[in-house]
């Protein structure tokens, strides 16, 4: 029996709110390698917020998914098959971070993957802590905004892949570091788990009077994750000469309407860098990025958390519920054992 592979496509463009029917799974035969390709499983599939952005028929960064193409997004698996030559380092039996999307099986060149270490690592964290997120969160923080000690560094959607980072990586750098998150829940795991200084409930009623309780002194950096009323709250308590690392948006990416910043002539006045930043425009920085969290990984100074799906047919509806905040750390799918 031929091998199938499983596969999620991109079957109607989302206006406004995605849902599962702008999605549809399929199996498709498997595709065979090659020469000098390697054929890979993947096991593990990481969701993130800028695969909505993908879904659009509009000019950003990066090409659209087309429709009837399955979805992108990173993978981590093992190499079944190989027919690229002994010297590219790829043998069955190797795992490899890849951008397979979302699908069971892949065809790539070895050139188009980076074998990891699993026995140091667990291979699903380099699709988050060590990985894509973890880098963002390295170069947005430490490349962009600098922080120093005794500074405040503030970071929404600071129970997320790349905020719970982001925070953490504030504190080895003698920061104060206060997260914003949705619900009492992802605000205590950052604060008892993660040791952030502080972390603040955006859906609380007195939002604003908690985050001026939780920054006294203001804010000196702020990693943005989320826009909107969130991004305003902390435009009002930016110190002079502040850093805003522009990451994301994530809640505005379903919106209808553009959301208007009102406090936007803080930046001016306070003199603010802000510097929207896309990860993949750094790629020199990826080395020494992955070299260091991995090196904090093992030596316990980094954790995490996973909030697993179970099955490809799984992604659309977990891929929403990120869009909505529901997951704690960060979003994966487990495709197979």
């Amino acid at each position: 029996m031929s091998r199938k592979n499983t596969q999620v496509l991109l079957a109607a463009r989302p206006t406004g709110w995605v849902t599962e029917e702008c999605f549809r799974v399929v199996e498709v035969d498997a595709p065979a390698p090659d020469d000098g390709e390697v054929l890979v499983e993947n096991r593990w599939l990481s969701l993130d917020p800028y695969m909505r952005g993908r879904m659009n028929d509009a000019k950003s960064y990066a090409a659209k998914v087309e429709l009837g193409a399955p979805m992108v997004g990173s993978t981590v698996g093992v190499v079944l098959e190989s027919r690229a030559p002994a010297s590219s380092g790829l043998a069955p039996g190797d795992w490899v971070v890849g951008a397979f999307g979302w699908q069971s099986l892949g065809v790539a060149r070895p050139t188009a993957l980076r074998k990891v270490d699993v026995a140091r690592v667990p291979p699903q964290a380099y699709l988050g802590v060590v990985g894509m997120p973890g880098v963002t969160a390295f170069v947005g923080l430490y490349d962009l905004a600098e922080p120093k000690e005794g500074e405040t560094v503030v970071v929404s959607a600071a129970s997320g892949a790349v905020g719970s980072v982001v925070g953490q990586l504030a504190k080895l750098r003698g920061a104060r570091a206060v997260g914003i998150a949705g619900g009492r829940e992802k605000c205590d795991w950052a604060v008892r788990e993660l040791g952030f200084d502080a972390c603040v409930d955006h859906r609380a009623p007195d939002f604003e009077a908690q985050l001026a309780a939780a920054t006294p002194g203001g804010i000196d950096v702020d990693f943005e994750n989320v826009g909107g009323p969130v991004m305003d709250a902390i435009f009002k308590r930016l110190n002079p000469f502040a850093r805003v690392s522009l990451c994301g948006l994530v809640s505005q990416y379903n919106a209808t309407a553009p959301y208007g910043v009102t406090n936007f002539h803080q930046l001016l006045v306070n003199r603010v860098q802000l510097q929207g930043f896309i990860v993949s425009d750094h790629l020199d920085r990826w080395p020494e990025a992955l070299a260091t969290l991995g090196r904090l990984v093992g030596e316990g100074k980094l954790k995490w958390r996973e909030s697993i799906a179970e099955g490809l047919a799984a992604a659309p509806r977990a891929f929403i519920g990120m869009l909505r905040g529901e997951n704690l750390g960060k979003q994966l799918v487990r495709i197979g054992a």
